[in-house]
């Protein structure tokens, strides 16, 4: 029998009891929850691929150099962290970690959701941390609120500090993607902050000095701690994420002579228009 344990008011559960006919509600609760975790999996990469489908459609990852030699729908996290001369790669040991972020932000269709499949954990921290864009719109200051109500952002992978060393050099200066600031959840219907300071290059329809204000403001604003959910990983653990509701940071603080490996898959609604 499927229960849904939630992890904090604003984000984040737990499901256990699942079979195959309990995938509207384990779909629903992931919807109301934002983040869903499902523990304990033993699985093969064509068995995550066939249920990270049933989320919507799985497209590759922009980052051509990390994705898996054999599948490249799936990006291999954490592998290969170590340069040929033995100096940590801290592109590869903090990614995610940098910035609270949403993924997919720099495409016309952004991801709908990202997915994780824990092979490899280290013996302490590695956490992922995920907090509430629907609590981050609903806290901001009404002025605040106001002032981006109509307001379009710029999005580019790597942000002003164009930081897309993980990019092949060919995909480092594709045109920016423009999303509202202000995004109407489409399954939901609830108003969320889509924001994310390392990838917006700038808000459309102001001077470079008010835009780089505003998003400063913004990230000033960006968490609501009071809707933070701090995920502690077990090996086999699958835990997807709603890019249209949640913001997650990777915390970026294990051992770096021990593995945190992940099977990661993004998630979109629709294919970009031809």
């Amino acid at each position: 029998m499927l229960k849904i344990q939630r992890m904090s008011p604003r984000v984040g559960a737990i499901a256990t009891g699942i079979d195959e006919r309990t995938f509207e509600k384990l779909y629903q609760a992931w919807l109301d929850c934002s983040v869903l975790v499902v523990r304990g999996q033993d699985l093969q990469m064509d068995e995550f691929l066939s249920y990270s489908r049933l989320f919507g459609l799985v497209e590759p990852h922009p980052s051509k150099s990390t994705r898996h030699p054999d599948c490249p729908e799936i990006t291999l996290l954490g592998v290969n962290k170590f340069d040929a001369d033995g100096k940590l790669n801290m592109n590869i040991y903090r990614r995610g970690g940098h910035t609270w972020h949403t993924d997919g932000a720099y495409d016309q269709v952004p991801f709908k959701a990202t997915q994780l499949y824990a092979v490899s954990i280290p013996s302490r921290g590695g956490d992922t941390l995920f907090a509430s864009m629907y609590a981050t719109y609903d806290a901001l200051p009404e002025p605040l609120k106001k002032s981006i109500e109509d307001r379009i952002g710029a999005f580019v992978y790597g942000g002003r500090d164009r930081d897309n060393a993980l990019l092949n050099p060919e995909d480092r200066d594709k045109a920016p993607a423009l999303h509202p600031l202000v995004r109407t959840h489409s399954e939901t219907g609830r108003k969320a902050l889509y924001f994310d300071p390392g990838k917006i290059l700038r808000i459309e329809g102001l001077e470079p000095d008010e835009s780089d204000a505003l998003i400063d403001q913004l990230e000033h604003h960006m968490i609501e701690k009071s809707s933070e959910y701090h995920h502690q990983w077990q090996k086999g653990d699958i835990v997807i994420w709603d890019n249209r509701a949640a913001y997650h940071k990777a915390a970026a603080d294990y051992p770096p002579d021990e593995d945190r490996i992940h099977w990661r898959v993004s998630i979109k609604e629709t294919a970009a228009a031809s």
